[in-house]
């Protein structure tokens, strides 16, 4: 059969993207909302989307869907219980962040461990030029040597992280919601880590994973690292906790809602310790090269009748 591709959000992924090597059809749209998805979708036999939602009443209004391609790894936007109630083949991207995921990573926790941000905005307001020696220490400057990183989520990301952590000279402590050897607890991580850094993905389970109690629970210099998803953490309790100065800081690039239209407690903040960066962590250049490609590959084995990194819940 040929097939008919339709890309829903074609904006969101900057690469090339390959023509697949099978007869088909193909269109891509900048941007889809809600209200033209199923226009769009008519007669598609394999709809790829990043972001834009796929719920039952959606799927029900598309009976020729074959394929679900998911441009990313999380496939939340996804009623995947409907699709596969329908024969309908949800597959996505997996380990192709394992660089640039962790080097955002550590570009938050250096600016945060070592307060750039606030000696930058210092330099802008003309503080250097008025000393009367050739620097001034009004902020703490901690080595990552030494230090201890915690890791909640510990896939192929938060090893990848793990094994640039040992490169620096910390040590390591790590939890993941299923067995491992070599791990500790939650609240041993939450504990005694000097910076932690949040790799589960979002489900019910974790949503709200750190929130009042576990902020309360971690040193009053430790840093919260967040390039997973917004809804790990309770952001109203990480805003009080920075507010009040309970933990060291905070460098999130995802937030609960993306984006943020409606305003957010954390854009409201205007603290030096607190660097929000607006879901980027994945981008690199390289890695969304990596990510087209597989998304195609993805695309190119349904067509072949041999699905891969199909997501089955």
């Amino acid at each position: 059969m040929q097939h008919s591709i339709v890309f829903l959000d074609r904006s969101t992924l900057e690469a090339n993207v390959r023509a697949p090597s099978f007869p088909h059809t193909y269109k891509e749209y900048d941007v889809t909302a809600p209200e033209q998805i199923v226009e769009r979708l008519k007669g598609a036999t394999i709809a790829i989307t990043n972001k834009v939602p796929l719920r039952e009443a959606t799927l029900a209004a598309l009976p020729d869907l074959k394929l679900i391609a998911v441009a990313a790894t999380g496939t939340d936007v996804i009623d995947k219980a409907f699709a596969k109630s329908r024969g309908i083949v949800v597959s996505n991207i997996r380990n192709y962040a394992f660089n640039t995921v962790p080097e955002h990573v550590f570009a938050l926790a250096f600016a945060l461990r070592r307060n750039i941000v606030a000696y930058v905005e210092d330099v802008r307001a003309g503080r250097w030029q008025e000393c009367d020696q050739f620097c001034f220490f009004d902020h703490p400057i901690r080595d990552m040597r030494g230090s201890t990183l915690g890791i909640v989520g510990y896939g192929a990301l938060g090893k990848s992280v793990a094994k640039i952590a040992e490169a620096f000279g910390m040590k390591t402590l790590a939890y993941d919601a299923f067995p491992q050897p070599g791990l500790v607890d939650f609240e041993t991580v939450i504990r005694e880590s000097d910076v932690i850094t949040l790799h589960a993905p979002l489900t019910p389970e974790t949503k709200n994973m750190i929130g009042a109690r576990e902020l309360g629970m971690m040193k009053p210099t430790a840093l919260l690292i967040n390039t997973g998803r917004g809804g790990l953490v309770d952001e109203q309790a990480l805003a009080d906790a920075l507010t009040k100065g309970k933990i060291g800081g905070a460098g999130f690039d995802v937030l609960t809602v993306e984006p943020p239209k409606q305003g957010n407690v954390l854009l409201d903040l205007k603290l030096p310790n607190l660097i929000v960066t607006p879901h980027v962590a994945w981008a690199s250049r390289e890695a969304m090269q990596i990510l087209s490609d597989q998304l195609i590959d993805n695309v190119e084995a349904f067509a072949a009748g041999k699905p891969q990194n199909v997501v089955e819940s």
